[in-house]
């Protein structure tokens, strides 16, 4: 039975909030406020139908006591009998701890690892697998920097990806991807083995990460391409480099300006980001169980041309639809991630 006494502190806040919106809060508060309530109004909608249905069953067990109403009250006993823990289970997931991030837009990052030109190129795929997938859940996706190999490779690839949910839908793609395939580049046929890296980041807020001037040193410098049309002749590319960190972010799309709101964004992003694995390393002891890690070394899945295969190491995920997935179908593999990754909150909750 889900705790009644934690499930009216919930609408109890959600109230607050509600009352709290409709006088006027403060333009500081208003952003964290309203992503609260809306974070709450399908719980608490899930809570209300709970409620009800309990109301329900207590009615339809008094009732059998009533000659008249018996035969009704035999009627309903056994589908709200069999609703109600259906909707307990909901409700359990609807009450786990919720990442503060899941909402946020995320910065998509993509950069080849071993493997050379075959690496470069399967980076390639990623990026476009990736794309595929925002455009076919409705989301934006903006490309911020795009650097490619004389064979149309990806040497780095920055994309933002803005939408319902999405950091709680990729964030589990952080890691190490590994392909076997025949390389286009490979006259004899064999199989090879190369990587890419993928991090998934949530973008920060600025009054979340605040960046004193003092702590950046900004160069700009000649944009570089592939060569021909893809040269940038002007000074245009910016090198934000976090000096407390070491942390460099470049960003070379045409405009200056728009290149220091990228490297910007990202470097907030990344630092955000080291702040959450901070905090996280501190609430666990043991995270290796946990899909999402953030460890961006760990090889989390393979994608085996020949058999066409896609294997999700972290939670021995084997799906042969290879080619549906690599033209953006992710739905099954980030529907069981996000199963899985549930069903260890629970169990360390009921622990």
């Amino acid at each position: 039975m889900v705790p009644l006494d934690k499930l009216d502190q919930i609408t109890r806040r959600f109230e607050f909030l509600e009352a709290k919106l409709s006088v006027g809060a403060s333009p500081t508060e208003i952003a964290s406020l309203s992503r609260e309530y809306s974070d709450l109004k399908p719980v608490v909608a899930e809570i209300a139908a709970y409620r009800q249905a309990l109301a329900d069953l207590t009615e339809a067990e008094v009732m059998l006591a009533d000659p008249e109403m018996k035969a009704l009250a035999e009627d309903e006993i056994p589908g709200l009998k069999a609703r109600i823990p259906e909707m307990e289970a909901r409700l359990r997931i609807a009450l786990l701890p919720r990442d503060a991030a899941d909402a946020r837009p995320a910065i998509l990052e993509i950069r080849p690892g071993t493997g050379g030109e075959e690496a470069a190129l399967f980076a390639g795929d990623l990026l476009r697998m990736y794309q595929k997938f925002a455009e076919a859940q409705g989301w934006r996706f903006d490309l911020m920097e795009l650097s490619e190999t004389e064979l149309g490779g990806v040497k780095e690839a920055m994309a933002r990806i803005e939408g319902e949910g999405v950091f709680a839908r990729l964030k589990f793609e952080s890691g190490v991807h590994r392909v076997q395939r025949v390389p286009e580049t490979e006259a004899g046929g064999r199989i090879h083995t190369s990587a890419a890296t993928v991090a998934v980041l949530p973008e920060a807020e600025d009054v979340e990460i605040d960046i004193p001037a003092t702590d950046i040193r900004i160069d700009t410098m000649r944009s570089s391409g592939a060569g021909g049309q893809h040269v940038n002749t002007t000074d245009s590319a910016v090198r934000i480099t976090h000096l407390p960190t070491g942390i460099i972010v470049t960003s070379s799309e045409k405009s200056q300006h728009q290149n220091r709101a990228n490297a910007m964004a990202v470097l907030r992003a990344r630092l955000y980001d080291l702040e959450r694995t901070r905090a996280a390393n501190e609430r666990a002891a043991d995270r290796k169980s946990q899909v999402g890690s953030g460890d961006r070394s760990e090889r989390i899945r393979t994608y085996n041309f020949p058999q066409g295969r896609m294997t999700d190491h972290r939670i021995n995920l084997t799906l042969y639809a290879l080619g549906q997935i690599m033209g953006g179908d992710l739905g099954e593999v980030i529907d069981a991630l996000v199963a899985h990754d549930q069903a260890a909150k629970l169990a360390e909750m009921e622990a």
